[in-house]
């Protein structure tokens, strides 16, 4: 269920959008009062807001700002005002979509379905980004632990930059070697070595390696 706080003071027309996208899943709270609806985002979890601009008590485009200042959530905004200056506000405050009214509650789950799968699909890459131990920079041939730079010879930066391109996945013995270029150091009987070798830049105790781990009979696997 994708829940959506609405702060629209025409009822007429909320009453209209909610009826029509409760069939997509979608449940709207609507709010007339602008201050109410700032107090009940503070109380409850929501996907996304629209917001008209045309409020009693509060400019819409002042609710937009505190709502970008103060929450992480995707805005449409849903406006009769067709004055491009407030679209142009609207978008450099940090809203998200601007719909003209009228328009087809259509086009509204549509837009709003896109957004969020946006929005989300952010939300992974940052979380990603942030729980990323080691990230591997192909274009500078570099790769980081915790954003700091490993001092790795070629043929350590070989192996480990496969590892890092397949994470939680088991490389074997013969993948490595396939992977490795004829001038490198990386023979059969040497990839345990190097392997040990890469374990001393990474790990706290390399004996007892709690990144790079040996799957027995099988190769190598990084794991974060």
């Amino acid at each position: 269920m994708i829940n959506i706080l609405m702060i629209e003071d025409d009822a007429e027309f909320a009453q209209i959008l909610i009826q029509y996208l409760s069939q997509f899943n979608i449940s709207i709270t609507n709010y007339e009062d602008p201050f109410l609806a700032l107090s009940a985002i503070n109380l409850s979890t929501y996907d996304l807001v629209i917001l008209d601009l045309t409020l009693p008590g509060m400019d819409g485009l002042e609710v937009c700002k505190e709502l970008v200042e103060k929450h992480d959530i995707p805005i449409i905004i849903s406006s009769a005002r067709s004055d491009i200056t407030d679209k142009v506000i609207a978008l450099e405050l940090g809203a998200d979509d601007y719909l003209p009214k009228p328009y087809d509650p259509r086009e509204l789950e549509v837009r709003i379905k896109t957004i969020l799968r946006r929005f989300n699909k952010s939300l992974e890459s940052t979380n990603k980004l942030n729980t990323e131990i080691f990230h591997l920079n192909k274009e500078k041939k570099e790769i980081t632990k915790n954003t700091i730079p490993l001092e790795l010879t070629f043929a350590e930066y070989q192996i480990f930059s496969l590892l890092c391109e397949n994470k939680a996945s088991i490389i074997s013995r013969y993948d490595i070697l396939e992977s490795m270029e004829a001038d490198s150091d990386g023979t059969g009987g040497s990839i345990a070595v190097l392997i040990n070798r890469i374990r001393s830049k990474i790990e706290e105790n390399p004996k007892k390696p709690h990144y790079l781990l040996t799957v027995r009979g099988m190769g190598y696997k990084l794991v974060e």
